[in-house]
């Protein structure tokens, strides 16, 4: 049960009047007694809360940042129409701060045996599943005085997918792609490994192409064309252990390399190349495989979606088993982690051999912008310290690079924003040199 506004704007006239004109209990009880069967009276004519049905429809998923719709139907069965506040709980951060209140509550009447639909507006801002709470009803009498009050589960979850914000990356490296394929008018031959065709020789041909066997064999000079490797594996590795949950500006780590990962897969998708993802901290998170050009990036946004980072060291020997056992032939190995030094140096660096002489290995890391700008401070004191400990860490995260390519890997450093371009500019620049 729950009492209004109303009820209480009434006792406190009541109270006034008795005290002003009535001063004893007759007058106490000439004003309250009936104030008390209205209270009653609107309890018994309001709708019954616990006999509402509830069904829901709309959106199931939705890219970070974007809104989402959730109808909510209500059926009222008993014979008294319904006059409620409605409050479609979910959680905070399905919305943006400040405009739960008003998104969450809504009036409505439903006359006896009928329903009605309301909608529930959500934008999220984190990644991930989004499940409703609660439907809480205040189903209010005809005189407005009392209402009952009840909660019902009505079970939905929205899936917040990453957002891909690096898609508008792709026509640039798409028309790379097309150059190293040969299939757009350059100055020089496309590059790549594999023999395409023959064709006749143009003055500016490099006359190391030429084929003095097929130019035997006709009149004219004849030239081998090239074209980027195609079919190869790729294994991208998102580390999801306790470095991926730093947080880089807005977002985790985590977000940033799935970023990076996206791009990777939709432009190696297009260039004829098998793409599969393995989330690992201690275990197998996610694992998506053996997919096809159309349905790959749908698949790596539904299984990156409800991915956490765990609280927890990584165990680079078990990380390097299941990418062993996933890729039995050799391969691209793309590894997405931080490049901390104890991390590298006690985890990855002890069994990045067992990688390199059977992969080609790429280490792609997330830097923080914000200490380049610390580097370069030195108004005050504090700045000057501040300077000098972000100095220390570019030095370390350049030494850990420098061990790894020391290694044979190609390490990939940049900010948020431009880790995805960067690695699909070093896929491509592999692609080209006949590297996959």
């Amino acid at each position: 049960m729950a009492l209004t506004g109303r009820t209480a704007l009434i006792a406190a006239l009541g109270a006034l009047l008795v005290g002003l004109l009535l001063p004893s209990w007759t007058g106490l009880l000439a004003v309250e007694i009936p104030l008390l069967l209205a209270i009653l009276y609107d309890l018994v004519r309001a709708a019954p809360v616990r006999k509402l049905l509830f069904t829901r429809s709309g959106d199931t998923s939705v890219r970070l940042g974007e809104p989402a719709e959730v109808h909510l139907t209500v059926t009222n069965p008993s014979n008294r129409p319904l006059r409620a506040d409605l409050r479609d709980a979910w959680p905070p951060s399905s919305r943006p701060a400040g405009s739960e209140f008003a998104e969450s509550r809504h009036r409505l009447t439903v006359p006896a045996g009928e329903r009605h639909r309301v909608t529930t507006h959500l934008r999220p801002t984190r990644r991930g599943d989004r499940r409703a709470v609660r439907v809480t009803v205040r189903s209010y009498g005809p005189l407005g005085l009392a209402a009952r009050q009840g909660g019902h589960s009505v079970p939905w979850t929205v899936r917040v997918l990453p957002p891909f914000t690096s898609r508008k990356h792709l026509p640039a490296r798409l028309s790379r792609l097309r150059e190293l394929d040969g299939r757009t008018s350059v100055l020089t031959r496309g590059e790549g490994t594999e023999f395409d065709s023959l064709r006749e020789y143009i003055p500016g041909d490099d006359t190391r192409s030429i084929d003095w066997r097929a130019t035997a064999r006709q009149t004219g000079v004849a030239v081998r064309t090239w074209r980027p490797e195609r079919d190869r594996h790729i294994l991208t590795v998102l580390d999801t252990g306790r470095t991926s949950a730093g947080r880089v500006g807005d977002i985790p780590r985590l977000d940033a390399a799935m970023d990076a990962a996206l791009l990777l897969a939709a432009l190696a998708s297009r260039a004829g190349d098998r793409f599969d993802l393995l989330a690992h901290d201690r275990r197998v998170r996610a694992s998506v495989r053996g997919r096809t050009a159309r349905d790959l990036l749908p698949a790596l946004v539904t299984a990156m979606a409800p991915l956490e980072p765990a609280l927890v060291e990584s165990d680079a020997r078990s990380m390097v088993s299941a990418v062993l056992h996933g890729a039995s032939q050799r391969s691209l190995v793309v590894l997405l982690t931080g490049l901390d030094l104890s991390p590298v140096e006690e985890g990855l660096l002890p069994v990045l051999p067992l990688l390199t002489q059977r992969h080609t290995v790429v280490v792609a890391s997330v830097s923080d912008p914000r200490v380049e700008e610390m580097a370069r401070a030195r108004g005050t004191l504090d700045a000057v310290y501040g300077a000098a400990a972000a100095a220390r860490t570019q030095n370390e995260r350049r030494d850990t690079a420098a061990r790894l390519r020391r290694h044979g890997v190609t390490v990939v450093d940049a900010t948020p924003t431009e880790l995805a371009p960067a690695l699909a500019d070093t896929y491509l620049a592999l692609k080209a040199a006949g590297r996959l």
